[in-house]
């Protein structure tokens, strides 16, 4: 039985008892009924009319309108109902922008990296096609081997580097807490370099302030260094020097590297440590990896890499690691 039905039964039922008492009575109770029962049909057809409104606003959301607003619901459970319908949909629209900002980001990285790849791959090419070569003699076939297997290690330098930054994105690298003095971190970064600091005649000077140490996760933070140095290490002139600094105070503990090259251009500080990138002369000679792979690694424990220009010249790194969680 419907509720109109059931309504009008109850109604009649309620007259016809009336009257048996009093006619007045029974007219009063038979207006007043059908005025209510008025007052909910009109109620309700608004209601359905809201209702199906609302529907279409949904469909609207769904069918990709990113202009549909719920002000005309202002009272009653469907304004309680469009009020998260709005909050859902401003959530959706956010998660949407940062999946196609993501997306893109992933393109660019993508079109990036099969670019850095492609250059080593195109040389490895031609130097196959020459090592075919017949005539080729012992000593130049050795240059080209040699020439090779320092494309290879280049590739595999970036390709693994990749993926750390990947796990280190995705959270899948759980860092040590170990007590590091910074001078035993300074002696094992520089231990992979010694060979190409001598071959430039790179003077290195370390002024440390006391025992400066910090919990961190010793290989990692090694390599971060390590990229640091490199970095300083490429653009520094033979015969040039870097100094590192370190120390420690109740807040952090600091390690600065500075460089004697030319410094970095302006129009690159802002972009250094972005994955890739590569602007002026200053960048183009590496992968623009190592910087932005360091930074990664020093942020993720409660660390920060700064860069800046020295004076007079030169590049200035300077890697705080923090005692307290930074707000």
């Amino acid at each position: 039985m419907s509720q109109k039905l059931l309504q009008t039964v109850i109604l009649l039922s309620g007259v016809i008892l009336c009257c048996f008492f009093s006619i007045p009575a029974a007219c009063i109770l038979l207006l007043c009924g059908l005025l209510l029962m008025l007052i909910q049909h009109l109620s309700g057809k608004k209601q359905k009319r809201n209702i199906l409104e609302l529907c279409d606003k949904i469909s609207e959301i769904l069918n990709g309108k990113d202009t549909v607003k719920f002000d005309s619901f202002q009272e009653g459970e469907l304004s309680i109902l469009s009020s998260e319908i709005q909050k859902m949909t401003v959530r959706l629209r956010e998660q949407n922008a940062a999946l196609l900002q993501d997306r893109q980001f992933m393109k660019e990285s993508l079109e990036d990296m099969s670019h850095q790849l492609r250059t080593p791959l195109t040389s490895m090419m031609l130097i196959a096609g020459m090592l075919r070569k017949q005539e080729l003699s012992a000593r130049e076939r050795t240059v080209q081997v040699q020439e090779l297997m320092q494309l290879l290690s280049q590739m595999q330098w970036q390709i693994e580097t990749l993926l750390k930054i990947s796990r280190l994105d995705a959270g899948a690298v759980k860092f040590q807490k170990t007590e590091i003095p910074v001078a035993d971190l300074i002696q094992k970064a520089l231990e992979p370099l010694e060979i190409s600091l001598e071959l430039k005649n790179i003077t290195v000077t370390k002024e440390i302030t006391g025992t400066p140490s910090f919990q961190g996760d010793m290989p990692y933070c090694t390599e971060a260094v390590m990229n640091i140095l490199k970095n300083c290490m490429e653009h520094t002139p033979e015969g040039g020097t870097i100094r590192i600094q370190a120390s420690e105070n109740v807040i952090y503990t600091s390690l600065i590297i500075t460089d004697s090259g030319n410094g970095i251009p302006e129009q690159n500080l802002p972009h250094l440590f972005e994955r890739f990138y590569r602007g002026t002369e200053f960048n183009r000679n590496g992968f623009g990896l190592g910087l932005a792979f360091a930074q990664k690694i020093i942020t993720s424990q409660n660390g920060s890499l700064q860069v800046k220009n020295a004076v007079p010249h030169g590049a200035e790194f300077e890697f705080r690691m923090y005692r307290i969680a930074q707000v």
